[in-house]
């Protein structure tokens, strides 16, 4: 029985990761496809529609305005609808919420050398977080209210979009050669199935 059950276990651990990956991979998609589809329907006949014309739409315009925001103009114009939502009270918080939380998976918006060990009192471990601010750069508010031998630093929590931001002396850090959405997504798998490639 325990062998069975061993089995069981471990053809879950194999399966469950990759259906559920490509499950939410498929939500993604169907969900995309149907939001695009009636734009898709307006340029082209109904008869001529294809499945899966809303999510090429979708990577064709990203890519697109990718490029566009290198010209001065039209990236001010794509920032513009960014900087209306953050007026607006309850959606400000969804938007930017969203919009950090992306950022960071990018690696955007760090300062150098970012990701570090946070020692904590008495030696007692240490945890993985990410700098977002320093008190030295007063380039903004959160800056101007901490020390400048002071660095703010993110702590993300394992297996969920939550964590702690606290105020630590640049002594109590120890830099990591790693890049901040690495560090990310390995905090939030706590370390599982983060294995090194082989050469």
């Amino acid at each position: 029985m325990k062998k069975l059950t061993r089995a069981l276990l471990t053809g879950l651990t194999l399966l469950l990761p990759v259906v559920l990956s490509l499950q939410v991979a498929l939500w993604l998609i169907t969900t995309l496809e149907g939001w695009l589809k009636s734009l898709w329907e307006i340029a082209l006949p109904e008869q001529w529609y294809i499945p899966g014309l809303g999510a090429l739409a979708l990577v064709l315009l990203a890519t697109g305005i990718g490029l566009s925001t290198r010209m001065w103009l039209l990236g001010r114009l794509w920032k513009m609808p960014g900087k209306l939502l953050e007026r607006v009270p309850v959606i400000s918080y969804i938007y930017n919420t969203i919009k950090d939380f992306v950022d960071m998976m990018g690696g955007k918006n760090f300062s150098e050398q970012s990701v570090v060990w946070v020692t904590l009192p008495q030696g007692q471990g240490r945890l993985l977080g990410i700098i977002t601010k320093r008190g030295a750069d007063k380039d903004s508010r959160l800056a101007q209210l901490i020390g400048d031998d002071e660095l703010a630093v993110y702590l993300p929590m394992s297996y969920q979009a939550g964590g702690y931001m606290i105020i630590v002396k640049e002594t109590q850090v120890e830099r990591i050669d790693m890049e901040p959405g690495d560090a990310l997504r390995l905090i939030m798998s706590a370390g599982l199935g983060q294995r090194v490639a082989k050469e």
